[in-house]
């Protein structure tokens, strides 16, 4: 769960980290630090694999510049900010805040350090360092060399948090999992079907689906399994919602799937993982695994070459199972519906920490992280 913002840091120089005390000026950083995290958050869904950055400019405690990372391949929120100022010569006179660490290596745009070094900003102050290789530290440490004095660590768990799946996809090396499931009352996800009988169950109230679309939008993928697809048939977009969809990734060891199933639809990308071939056709691409052997890591490995920063799984039970028993996940979305089904397919028990429940129209909405 989130925790209150820590002490700032003073990085002078950059390995050496005093705390310090005054909490006025911390308080005063705090409140320009939650502004940025706001402008952020407006990025969710558009920026991935680049991570949420939001970023204010205060000339004597009047903001005069604000901007966030709107979509990948666009400015960053430090352009944005500067961009937007009316008189740049107060720039001499102002203290940046950006959510992260700026940029200081040539990617889709030109390193944000070194427009913050040409505008003459005397002061940033920053929530977390960025831990992609490739900035890791050298943004501070730019600034720095040109006398602009830097303060980090201001609300640091609260932009990590917001920035999860960032993080942890340059951590642990995959994206960011979540797991979401809908059972009835008495824990069942699904009711005993015959072989023939095909279509959704809904579970879940109307109004729920609107937010599950919602979840959609944020991620930059969703999965299911061969049996959710074959019965379900859905298509995994975010037709409910104004969202961009998410690349769509199925388990399908035999490719069982029909060609003419929603899943492969022209509204977004599919990625088949499969036993039998690799390939690509169109919008949908064959990715041949190991199935001998667990294929969670596999898909894990693939997403994170591919620069898949988070991945919803709204697979059936078995999808989920493997996920975790491999204890790859990273949050769980239990949906409860107002539903006695009397038997059928069990939910599989979520072994976790419960971070927030909650009553969503006729359903109620619990969020589990690991223990």
């Amino acid at each position: 769960m989130l925790k209150s913002c820590k002490p700032r840091k003073h990085e002078v120089p950059i390995n050496i980290n005093k705390p310090l005390s005054f909490g006025y000026l911390r308080g005063v950083e705090n409140k320009y630090m939650h502004r940025c995290f706001q402008l952020a958050r407006m990025g969710l869904g558009y920026v991935a694999p680049n991570p949420l950055v939001g970023c204010v400019i205060v000339n004597k405690k009047r903001i005069i510049g604000e901007g966030y990372h709107r979509n990948y391949g666009g400015p960053h929120a430090e352009v944005q900010a500067i961009r937007s100022v009316s008189d740049p010569s107060l720039l001499k006179q102002s203290t940046l805040y950006v959510s992260l660490e700026p940029c200081a290596h040539f990617g889709k745009t030109p390193p944000c350090a070194d427009l913050i070094v040409e505008s003459g900003i005397p002061k940033v102050v920053i929530a977390n360092r960025d831990p992609f290789e490739a900035v890791n530290g050298k943004g501070i440490e730019k600034l720095q060399r040109a006398g602009i004095e830097v303060v980090s660590g201001v609300c640091e768990d609260e932009g990590r948090w917001m920035n999860r799946r960032f993080f942890t996809f340059h951590e642990k090396k995959r994206p960011y999992v979540i797991l979401k499931a809908a059972q009835s009352v008495d824990g069942f996800m699904d009711p005993l079907r015959s072989e023939e009988e095909k279509g959704i169950r809904w579970i879940s109230a109307p109004e729920t689906t609107m937010l599950t679309h919602r979840w959609r939008a944020e991620e930059s993928a969703i999965l299911i399994g061969t049996r959710t697809a074959q019965i379900d048939n859905p298509s995994l977009t975010t037709r409910q919602v104004s969202g961009p969809n998410p690349m769509r990734l199925l388990i399908d060891k035999n490719c069982a799937v029909p060609a003419n199933a929603a899943v492969f639809s022209e509204d977004a990308e599919t990625v088949v993982f499969n036993a039998e071939k690799n390939g690509s056709e169109a919008h949908v691409q064959w990715v041949k695994l190991d199935f001998s052997q667990s294929v969670v890591p596999q898909i894990m490995d693939w997403c994170h070459q591919h620069n898949i920063q988070s991945v919803l799984v709204e697979g059936g039970a078995v999808t989920l199972q493997g996920f975790l028993d491999a204890r790859c996940w990273d949050k769980a979305r239990l949906i409860t519906g107002n539903l006695h089904l009397g038997g059928g397919l069990p939910t599989p028990v979520i072994e976790g920490k419960s971070l927030r429940r909650y009553t969503f129209g006729k359903d109620v909405i619990e969020h589990f992280v690991p223990q």
